[in-house]
């Protein structure tokens, strides 16, 4: 089973990156035919979907993450994160996407992206594949 990571720096508290270069390039040689790719983030305050990269709607889905997770939190009492934590929660960690001919399939607007809810920090993306691994692959 390959697998691989990398990780991205980013700057801000909260901000959405657009990673589907980074974890194309992860998964360029990992699977020749068919198979699967899970797209990880092993953090409590981070998370990973696939949708548009629009400005508009990455600027809406951080408005939305900050409506649903704003108010007075018990976990705040701790660090003051409590809402970084929550969205994570109901974004996920992680994403399974197909690979066809030994690339990620996606829609013709779909993008892989990271979602920074409490940085700036360095975050790991890990990538696993499973199916038709490549000759001398990892």
């Amino acid at each position: 089973m390959p697998a691989a990571a990398t990780l991205i720096t980013t700057s801000a508290r909260e901000q959405i990156i657009d990673i589907t270069r980074e974890v194309q390039s992860l998964v360029a040689g990992m699977l020749d035919g068919a198979g699967i790719v899970c797209i990880s983030v092993p953090h409590c305050t981070c998370a990973v979907y696939v949708n548009e990269n629009e400005s508009g709607l990455v600027a809406d889905t951080i408005s939305l993450i900050d409506r649903l997770t704003s108010g007075g939190w018990k976990h705040d009492l701790i660090d003051n994160n409590a809402d970084s934590h929550l969205a994570a929660t109901l974004i996920g960690s992680s994403v399974v996407l197909p690979v066809i001919d030994g690339g990620i399939e996606l829609g013709t607007w779909q993008r892989i992206m990271l979602v920074e809810l409490d940085g700036p920090r360095q975050r790991r993306i890990s990538v696993t594949a499973v199916g038709d691994a490549a000759a001398g692959g990892l």
